[in-house]
């Protein structure tokens, strides 16, 4: 779950500085926002602080000033989570704050379009949660994780069309951190290598850099157990047969053990990618086993169903609680271990491309 807070994070504070520039050009933005006496704050990217405020007065607000060229900057009330964005491109913008409508330059205005796209599914999914009780949550808990799970999935699938479709100019660097955390943050070299507009800005590093730190903190105790040999774990799978991952471990064979759950949008969504490098390097000896951190078997065995997921499932239903927890020290999925055939942990919390790449390292093509 806390994986999620990570993507509900990025909706708001991953945005990013462009082409990089030592000029100084005006901004000057000007607002609306029905919210009288409310502080509106404008924050530079890419020091994630805010460098000027204004309270709201008679449903307006002003900000003038000078930063870098092509900067990203953002507008954003107070206690409000959603921020409009615009590249400080010397034209003036105006934006609404009631509904993150902004007026200004092409690229701006295309921006502005593109993050009210994006956000739409997750406003309306939060205007619906705010009007349920306790009880109509937990009488609806699965319907809202298949929710939660969908708009989290279809936030990375717009950060890859963005990409795709914009990439002759600065726009996708606002969608950067979803698009590391779909395509691995090894992308960021891709990007360099292939000279985009925006490759060379130190944002982009910084970016991917926080990405990585986030999924795969290097000096977190999680990472202490690289070089250790793994710890044995028994579970039940879906028919209550019990299994150990040792069953698994040796004779060649390099073996996945996938930390995740059916309400977990980012495992979800990067199970397919898991698979496709199961089909690939399964021949060659490698092997996963998917530890669910569910707590109830109906979904875990629906969402093993939906995703075709052919490798050995095992779960002890005990949610956080999960006796791989404090054995692994996990405190957010996904998250996985890779061990070797003499049961030594090689690598840990392989995310997309890197998974493959590492497998490739192993395996060979």
């Amino acid at each position: 779950m806390k994986r999620i807070f990570l993507i509900v994070v990025l909706t708001t504070t991953f945005v990013f500085a462009a082409v990089p520039s030592m000029a100084q050009v005006q901004y000057a933005v000007s607002g609306t926002f029905a919210a009288d006496g409310k502080t509106v704050y404008l924050i530079d990217q890419l020091t994630e602080k805010a460098i000027d405020s204004v309270v709201v007065a008679d449903g307006k607000f002003v900000f003038a000033g000078t930063a870098d060229k092509d900067a990203l900057m953002a507008v954003q009330a107070k206690k409000k989570n959603w921020m409009t964005q615009f590249f400080n491109d010397g034209t003036p913008v105006s934006i609404n704050l009631n509904d993150s409508t902004l007026k200004g330059s092409p690229l701006n205005e295309r921006l502005a379009k593109l993050e009210v796209e994006r956000d739409l599914p997750r406003r309306q999914m939060n205007m619906k949660m705010a009007n349920m009780t306790e009880a109509d949550f937990k009488a609806h808990q699965d319907e809202l994780l298949d929710e939660i799970n969908n708009v989290i999935s279809a936030e990375l699938a717009f950060a890859n069309k963005v990409f795709k479709e914009e990439r002759n100019s600065l726009i996708p660097v606002a969608f950067c951190g979803y698009y590391f955390l779909d395509q691995g943050v090894e992308a960021y070299d891709e990007l360099v290598k292939e000279g985009v507009v925006f490759a060379n800005h130190p944002y982009l590093k910084k970016t991917r850099d926080d990405v990585e730190a986030a999924l795969k903190p290097q000096d977190s105790p999680k990472m202490a157990f690289i070089g250790q040999q793994y710890t044995d774990l028994e579970m039940a799978d879906p028919d209550g047969k019990m299994h150990k991952i040792s069953e698994l471990v040796g004779e060649g064979k390099y073996v996945l053990v996938d930390f995740w759950a059916s309400w977990c949008g980012p495992c979800r969504a990067e199970m397919p990618n898991v698979l496709e490098a199961y089909n690939k390097y399964h021949a060659k000896g490698f092997e996963v086993v998917g530890v669910s951190f569910d707590q109830k078997k109906e979904p875990w065995v629906k969402a093993v169903g939906q995703m075709k997921m052919p490798w050995l499932q095992i779960s002890d239903l005990k949610g956080w609680n999960c006796a791989a927890a404090p054995i692994y020290k996990i405190d957010g999925i996904p998250d996985n271990i890779l061990i070797d055939p003499q049961g030594k942990i090689i690598d840990r919390g392989l995310r997309g491309k890197e998974l493959h790449t590492r497998l490739q390292d192993i395996l060979g093509e």
